[in-house]
C-alpha cells in the first residue's frame, strides 16, 4: 500500500509571497515549486501504473471466477441429465420388480419352503422311519407326513420349472437397477466436481474484491499525488506570471530612465547649442555632447 504524501515536503505559496518577495526569492521559489511538482507527477505516474496493474489482476481474477462458474454450470447440467436418467431407470426397475413380485405371487413361490429345505425334511423323516421303533399308528402318521412332503416337493419343483420367465425378469430388473446405480455414481461424482468449481469461483471473486480494494486505495493515492502536483504547477505558473510582471516593470523603469536621460541630454545640448550660437567658445566635452545629441 502506497504511503501518504509527505506534506512537509510540499512548497507553500501565499499572496503575500507573490507581492512582496524579491525577484531572486521568487525565482528560487519557482524552482522549488517546479521540482516538487515534478516529484509529485512522478509519484502520481507510478501510482497510476500500480493501480492499472492491480485493476488488470482484478480482471484476471474475475475472468478466472467466470471460467469456474461456466464449468460449474456445465457440470450441473450433466448432473441434472444423469439424475433424470437415474430416476427414469429407477422407476423402470421398480416396475420390473413389481412384476417380479406379481409373478412370484402367481406362482406362490413366496409361500412355503424352498426345495432344499423340503428335501432335507423328507430325508429326516425317512431316517426316523428306518431307525426308530414306532407303533403302527405312529408309523402310519409318519408315512402320511412323508407322502405329503413329497407331494409338496414335487408341486414346488413343477412350479420352479415354469419360472424361466421370472428369472429373465429378475435379471432384467437387476440390470436396469445397476444402470441406474451407475448414473447415481455419476451424479455424485459430477456434483462433487461442480462444488469444487463453485468453491474456486467464490475464492476467485473474494480475491478479486481484495485486489479491487487495493486498486481503489491506490487510485485515491494517485489522485492525492496528482492534485498536489497540479496545485504546485498552478503556483509555479503564478510565480512565473509574477516574474514576467516584474520583468516588465523593470523594463518599463529602465525605459523611463533612458527616456529621462535622453530628455535631459537633449535639453543640455540645446543649452550648449544656444551658447555656441551666441559666439561662446565650446570645449571638447561640450562638442561631444552636441555631436551625441545630433546637433553637429
Amino acid at each position: 500500500m502506497a504511503e501518504s504524501i509527505e506534506t512537509s515536503k510540499n512548497v507553500e505559496l501565499t499572496e503575500d509571497d507573490l507581492q512582496n518577495k524579491s525577484k531572486g526569492q521568487l525565482i528560487k521559489l519557482a524552482g522549488q515549486l517546479r521540482d516538487r511538482r515534478n516529484d509529485l507527477n512522478q509519484m502520481a505516474s507510478e501510482r497510476a501504473s500500480e493501480r492499472d496493474d492491480l485493476n488488470a489482476k482484478t480482471r484476471e481474477k474475475v475472468d478466472e471466477a467466470q471460467e469456474h462458474r461456466e464449468k460449474r454450470d456445465e457440470l450441473n447440467e450433466l448432473v441434472q441429465e444423469h439424475k433424470q436418467k437415474r430416476n427414469e431407470l429407477n422407476a423402470e426397475a421398480n416396475e420390473l420388480f413389481d412384476k417380479v413380485e406379481e409373478m412370484k405371487s402367481d406362482l406362490e413361490l413366496d409361500d412355503g419352503k424352498d426345495l432344499e429345505q423340503l428335501e432335507s425334511e423328507i430325508e429326516d423323516l425317512e431316517f426316523k422311519q428306518q431307525t426308530e421303533v414306532l407303533s403302527s399308528e405312529e408309523e402310519k402318521e409318519l408315512i402320511e407326513k412323508i407322502e405329503a412332503k413329497r407331494e409338496e416337493y414335487q408341486s414346488r419343483k413343477e412350479k420352479m420349472g415354469d419360472n424361466d420367465g421370472l428369472d429373465d425378469l429378475v435379471e432384467e430388473a437387476e440390470e436396469v437397477r445397476s444402470e441406474a446405480s451407475t448414473h447415481h455414481q455419476k451424479v455424485t461424482e459430477l456434483a462433487d466436481k461442480a462444488q469444487e468449481h463453485h468453491n474456486q469461483m467464490i475464492e476467485a471473486y473474494r480475491e478479486a474484491d481484495d485486489i479491487r480494494d487495493e486498486a481503489d486505495d491506490m487510485h485515491e493515492k494517485f489522485v492525492e499525488a496528482q492534485e498536489a502536483a497540479d496545485r504546485h504547477h498552478e503556483d509555479f505558473v503564478r510565480v512565473q506570471k509574477r516574474l514576467r510582471e516584474l520583468d516588465k516593470q523593470e523594463e518599463e523603469q529602465k525605459q523611463s530612465s533612458r527616456d529621462q536621460k535622453r530628455k535631459e541630454a537633449e535639453e543640455e545640448a540645446e543649452e550648449i547649442y544656444q551658447r555656441f550660437k551666441e559666439g561662446e567658445t565650446l570645449d571638447t566635452e561640450d562638442l561631444m555632447k552636441l555631436q551625441k545629441a545630433g546637433r553637429l
